[in-house]
């Protein structure tokens, strides 16, 4: 009892009893703890709830309505002027076809070959008559490159093994595998090929192939229209005689390389450099407002981690347990994440849009497909803000939680598909023209889980072979069963099963997660005005730095 008294005494002498600073602290650590869930559930807010919550004008939302307006409006008007771009280059690959090769029909390019010697000297000749006499037959404004005042040269050359003997009656040969290649240039003002090359000459057993080549000028005038200032273009043509299957059968192609450069003298009555500065002026708004999006939204995925790092503080320091992945990525809005990613294609396509308008670049395509993908992401993000609402968030929810399961399923499914891929293209590609490469196998197998082009596959496999027409049955019927009506259904059933467990739990309104059962105990409704006192407080970080200075205060103080 002495004792007892004694330590009562020194109790009664230092300070209050340690019962009374737990209580403190447990009242302190109830009121921090309170004021995590707020702050938890104020971040999960839409943007009407924070505006109740805390009076924050919703600038992201509006920011984001009006993004989607001028990106949209760039994306159309720079679609309308690529789509003349690729419609001219087509039509002049179209005419080049007409023009150099003798005796084309449209649709036929697959087809187009010569079988005898004559016709392929015919043939050329015909190209370098064409070529000379360029000015008198295009309807075009075409016209030769120039090299200074010279006009540059059509050339031709020849491909070839530097020695060979081939003698197919004895089934002897002796070939000198390097390759050789001869040049000649043509001028315009020749009119033939024997007056251009009255020695020129073909070695057909050693002949691996024939490329001329020749560059031709135009003049885009349908942007004209468009109040645009036209482009000048290079046509590089080649017309390539393929022989390298020595088969007998020499194949023809044509194919062109466009270069799209700023004409050095132009006038162009309605049409002045006003229009593309205030296009240029406009895309470098559209910079400007996909920047301060971009760093709103990073802004608000750093605050994410933040406060994650504090939820996952409070689980660890008083409750004693570690945070799961599945509520950590919580913090991490994805939405956010696609918006920064859009802003981020959309400032890259921008850039590249100005120098297109200035004539630095000429990458259509390249700007097309980060203008396309940013305006993509863009408009999925609407989602987003449809998903406040109940009806309509089960969509985003479903995907959400099928999408792990979807991921592990495909990658089982891809590789039965990959080794259908693999077996066709080895053993059908002879016989198939759907077969003949690994990407059109891919295309013909896709396109047959879909439904489409069922018949035609089965019927144009050719039967030069019963035993491969057999195999080609067998694997048709079984790729279709397995993937329409095994696969496929399965995989509709994972979305299905998804579907229904979301709309269940969204039914019965019980949390699913930790952190949503951590979120419910909060009761504060938006309006209730706490939101605002919470605004400028770390809640549990700053908690836990005040009990640890406290409790170190208190050790020192007893040594």
């Amino acid at each position: 009892m002495e004792e007892s008294s004694d330590l009562y005494d020194v109790y009664e002498t230092n300070g209050p009893p340690p019962w009374a600073d737990d209580q403190h602290h447990g009242l302190e650590d109830l009121d921090n703890v309170e004021c995590l869930r707020r702050k938890i559930k104020y971040y999960f807010m839409n943007p009407c709830e924070k505006y109740h919550a805390r009076g924050r004008k919703p600038w992201k939302l509006i920011l984001q309505i009006i993004k989607i307006a001028i990106i949209t409006v760039q994306l159309v008007s720079f679609g309308l002027s690529n789509q003349m771009v690729v419609t001219f280059k087509e039509e002049n690959l179209m005419t080049f076809k007409h023009l150099f090769l003798k005796d084309y029909v449209d649709g036929g390019m697959d087809m187009y070959a010569v079988y005898r010697q004559a016709d392929v000297y015919d043939h050329i000749d015909y190209i370098i008559e064409q070529y000379g006499h360029l000015h008198n037959i295009t309807v075009g404004n075409h016209a030769y490159d120039k090299n200074g005042t010279f006009y540059t040269p059509l050339t031709l050359c020849q491909e070839f093994y530097r020695n060979g003997t081939i003698y197919p009656d004895d089934e002897t040969f002796e070939i000198d595998a390097e390759v050789e290649t001869v040049c000649l240039n043509v001028y315009p003002m020749y009119p033939s090929l024997r007056e251009a090359l009255p020695h020129f000459e073909l070695h057909f057993k050693r002949l691996l192939s024939i490329k001329v080549t020749f560059v031709l000028k135009a003049i885009n005038l349908q942007t004209v229209r468009h109040r645009e200032l036209p482009d000048c273009y290079d046509f590089t043509v080649i017309i390539t005689f393929n022989n390298l299957a020595h088969s007998g059968r020499i194949k023809v192609d044509l194919e062109n390389d466009v270069d799209i450069n700023e004409c050095r003298d132009w006038k162009v009555a309605g049409a002045s450099p006003r229009n593309v500065y205030l296009t240029v002026l406009f895309d470098c708004l559209i910079i400007i407002t996909c920047i301060t999006s971009c760093t709103l939204c990073t802004r608000s995925v750093i605050n994410g981690i933040q406060l994650q790092s504090e939820y996952t503080l409070y689980c660890k320091n008083l409750c004693g347990k570690d945070v799961p992945w599945s509520d950590r990525l919580e913090f991490v809005n994805g939405w956010y994440i696609l918006i920064i990613a859009s802003d981020t294609f959309t400032i890259i396509g921008s850039i590249l849009k100005i120098e297109i308008q200035t004539k630095v670049l000429t990458s259509y395509d390249v700007c097309s497909i980060f203008l396309g993908i940013g305006t993509m992401f863009v408009w999925i993000g609407v989602i987003r803000y449809m998903g406040y609402f109940k009806k309509y968030n089960i969509l985003i929810l479903t995907l959400r939680a099928a999408f792990p399961n979807v991921i592990r399923f495909i990658c089982c499914a891809g590789i039965i598909y990959l080794s259908y891929c693999f077996c066709g293209w080895v053993v059908l590609g002879p016989y198939h023209e759907k077969f003949r490469t690994l990407n059109t196998v891919s295309e013909c197998l896709f396109s047959l889980i879909n439904g489409d082009d069922m018949y035609p596959t089965f019927k144009n496999m050719k039967q030069k072979s019963s035993l491969v027409w057999t195999f080609s049955r067998v694997y048709l019927y079984s790729f279709v069963s397995l993937f329409i009506y095994m696969i496929l259904s399965l995989f509709i059933t994972i979305i299905t099963d998804t579907y229904d467990t979301i709309k269940q739990q969204q039914q019965s309104g019980t949390p699913t997660s930790e952190l949503q059962k951590f979120m419910s105990v909060c009761k504060d409704p938006p309006n209730s005005g706490v939101y605002r006192l919470d605004e400028n407080n770390g809640c549990f970080s700053n908690c836990c730095g005040t009990r640890c200075r406290k409790r170190q205060e208190r050790l020192t103080s007893e040594a």
